[in-house]
């Protein structure tokens, strides 16, 4: 990615948020790496040296600053092909996927050579794969050092470092100081079983209401709890070989372009690969200026609209499946049901006392047993179909994979249409350009009859066509 220093330059001066995590800065007469928002003395032009990727700007040998902490910018959002198959790359890194596979079989689910993934991946953010994902180590550990009072043992582990004295190593030569002098200055909660605390940024403007109300509508009891601007749900994931489960919290930070995660102690060793999952969930790395200039009219009186995104893929497609051709509120009663009898208990984890069950129990369960919870035959074979397919690896319903293979083996289970793999594609694959063009609110939202006029009229929508169905479905909020 190319960077022009003049118009990088007037972005630091203005301090504007639209910027954040687009670029960093590096200080020659500091060596310190800041993001466009920090509120430091603004260097003269002559020191600065611009980055595409905070990974980038530690190769160069800047340390991050400590004011502004580049570990809390916003990923970044486009819709050109190479960057963004270089941005979901970096997702899938993020989340931990290198310490659990090669960059070769990365590449494969990404659907591409690893060479080419290689070439695209050093052109966005000017480092390879390997030296972004040892950045983002560094960077998780130096968080957790700043924001828990977990043992320095733990942060090492939880940050993906294997052994201590590596963790020890790395941190001592990138950042020029030891890990114990990010702890000169103590943390609110010190409990042994406090939650652990993250600021995830975004760029404004937001419209947190409409993403709210979506989701509260939708959530599944049990397993999902809204009270007044706070959302908080059960967890379990599979990441570095061991199941990992407890529950999250969510809540808007006032008077800061950021929302405050926190999670139970049972996630400590599963941290990132759920950033990146409520990422995704809130639609954090969106960047609505460019968006809107997109959509125009169609968004000029709501700007900022996310695209609700999904916390787990199969979750996500189970609701989809029992909310074809029914309301929410029928859909949302079906997979009750489901959780109450296949999900496993969680708990002390307040509100939310289920885990939503496993595509490998979902796959075991015979059909008369989904009958007598009210779904139908049909819906019933579709639903154990498509958990057979996750469950084996076949199926990857998450960010990052290969979209047309994935669109393709949802289309060929039989009971998933192209409404119901156009609406997973929107929310678990987080695919921005998804039109579920035969959907009943985008009819009656355009005035039109068939998918062939609302797809026609969507053309002008896109590479943003996802975030244009939100705001015709806000004007049809009975959806």
């Amino acid at each position: 990615m190319l960077l022009d220093p003049d118009h990088c330059y007037h972005a630091l001066l203005s301090h504007d948020h639209r910027f954040d995590g687009q670029f960093y800065i590096g200080v020659t007469s500091t060596r310190v790496y800041c993001r466009p928002v920090c509120r430091v003395k603004t260097p003269k032009l002559a020191n600065c040296r611009f980055y595409p990727s905070a990974a980038a700007a530690e190769a160069a040998g800047f340390r991050p600053c400590r004011r502004c902490r580049p570990e809390l910018a916003p990923g970044k959002s486009t819709m050109d092909s190479a960057a963004r198959l270089a941005i979901l790359t970096a997702r899938r890194i993020e989340a931990g996927d290198l310490s659990q596979m090669r960059l070769p079989e990365l590449a494969a689910q990404l659907g591409v050579s690893d060479r080419h993934l290689r070439r695209v991946f050093q052109e966005e953010y000017g480092v390879s794969p390997n030296a972004y994902a040892q950045t983002q180590r560094l960077l998780l550990a130096k968080r957790l050092l700043t924001d828990s009072t977990l043992p320095v043992t733990e942060v090492a582990l939880a940050s993906g470092f294997g052994s201590l004295s590596r963790f020890n190593s790395l941190f001592r030569s990138c950042y020029r100081m030891a890990p114990s002098d990010l702890r000169q200055q103590p943390v609110q909660d010190t409990a042994p079983d406090a939650p652990l605390r993250f600021e995830l940024s975004y760029r404004p403007p937001y419209d947190w209401a409409t993403l709210r109300d979506f989701l509260s509508h939708r959530c599944i009891p049990g397993v999902e709890h809204w009270e007044g601007e706070v959302y908080r749900r059960s967890v379990r994931l599979e990441y570095q070989g061991q199941t990992h489960q407890g529950w999250l919290q969510v809540q808007p930070m006032p008077g800061r372009p950021s929302l405050l995660l926190q999670l139970g102690p049972g996630l400590a060793r599963a941290i990132p690969p759920v950033l990146i999952r409520v990422r995704q969930l809130f639609d954090l790395c969106c960047n609505p200026d460019e968006i809107d200039a997109v959509l125009g009219t169609l968004a000029e009186n709501q700007p900022g609209m996310r695209v609700p995104g999904s916390f787990d893929g199969f979750e996500l497609a189970v609701r989809a499946i029992l909310g074809q051709q029914v309301m929410v509120k029928a859909a949302r009663t079906l997979v009750t049901r489901l959780v109450a009898r296949l999900g496993d208990p969680l708990p002390d984890a307040g509100p939310v006392t289920h885990l939503f069950p496993s595509a490998a129990t979902v796959a075991a369960t015979a059909p008369e047993v989904l009958g007598e919870l009210g779904i139908l035959r049909r819906r019933s074979a579709c639903l154990i179909a498509l958990a057979e397919q996750v469950a084996n690896g076949q199926l990857l319903l998450r960010p990052g994979g290969d979209l047309p293979r994935t669109l393709q083996q949802l289309q060929a289970i039989p009971g998933i249409g192209p409404w119901t793999a156009q609406y997973i594609a929107m929310r678990a694959l987080s695919w921005p350009d998804a039109f579920p063009a035969a959907d009943v609110g985008l009819y009656q939202a355009l005035g039109c009859r068939d998918a062939r006029q609302t797809e026609q009229i969507s053309q002008a929508w896109r590479p943003w066509r996802a975030y244009a169905v939100m705001h015709l479905w806000h004007r049809h909020a009975d959806h």
